[in-house]
């Protein structure tokens, strides 16, 4: 998810309402974007502003698990987009965008109370049905189940990964990783180390600094 910034009426309304309702929960602006971020080290909740076709906005909140280590923000898992709020006059979107921030302050809370740790984001991502196609459910399930020790569970994912057929470049990639981690899933300090590895990486791509606490 590219990070961009404009300097219509919008983004200037749409930060003032965010300021208002993230800045006291404790999440930072991506730079002059729409884009906010809740960071717990090894995970970000994301907000997104999204623009529309005309002006205007719409909210995307949802978490992104850092071990994926890109140099973009992405939505592993939350909310869909919600809202359709168009851009008329300030005095119109004004209002609109006050409630969109109130609403994202909810769906945020509501995204901390889901993963408030490790073996709770474990529970959330190996209880989702086992949809075929769907190759990072099943990767990112199975890296929550090896880092809270359950081997059996996490190599039964990894092998629903390997399982896939691999027709993009991006794919190939996936499944060599996968191998890696199906191959030390019942070494959970293995797992941990290759995942801290992977966090600190992202988090340098996205400039967010090191990681500072341990995974868990």
């Amino acid at each position: 998810m590219p990070v961009m910034a404009d300097r219509s009426p919008v983004l200037r309304i749409i930060t003032s309402a965010a300021r208002d309702s993230l800045k006291p929960l404790g999440l930072a602006q991506r730079g002059r974007s729409r884009v906010w971020i809740d960071d717990h080290g090894w995970w970000l909740g994301v907000v997104e502003f999204t623009p529309l076709r005309t002006a205007g906005s719409s909210l995307h909140v949802g978490a992104m698990w850092l071990w994926h280590d890109v140099d973009y923000l992405a939505f592993h898992a939350g909310s869909g987009r919600t809202g359709h709020e168009i851009f008329r006059t300030e005095g119109q979107f004004t209002p609109l965008a006050l409630a969109l921030g109130r609403q994202a302050a909810a769906e945020t809370t509501a995204l901390r109370e889901r993963f408030p740790d490790l073996p709770a984001v474990a529970r959330h991502l190996t209880s989702r049905p086992a949809q075929r196609g769907f190759l990072w459910d099943s990767f990112d399930a199975g890296i929550a189940a090896a880092l809270v020790g359950a081997t059996d569970t996490a190599r039964g994912l990894f092998e629903r990964v390997l399982r896939e057929d691999a027709l993009a470049p991006w794919m190939v990639e996936a499944q060599e990783k996968t191998r890696e981690l199906h191959a030390i899933a019942a070494d959970q300090d293995a797992v941990t180390g290759w995942v801290t590895r992977a966090v600190d990486s992202c988090r340098s791509k996205l400039a967010l600094g090191p990681l500072q606490l341990a995974i868990s």
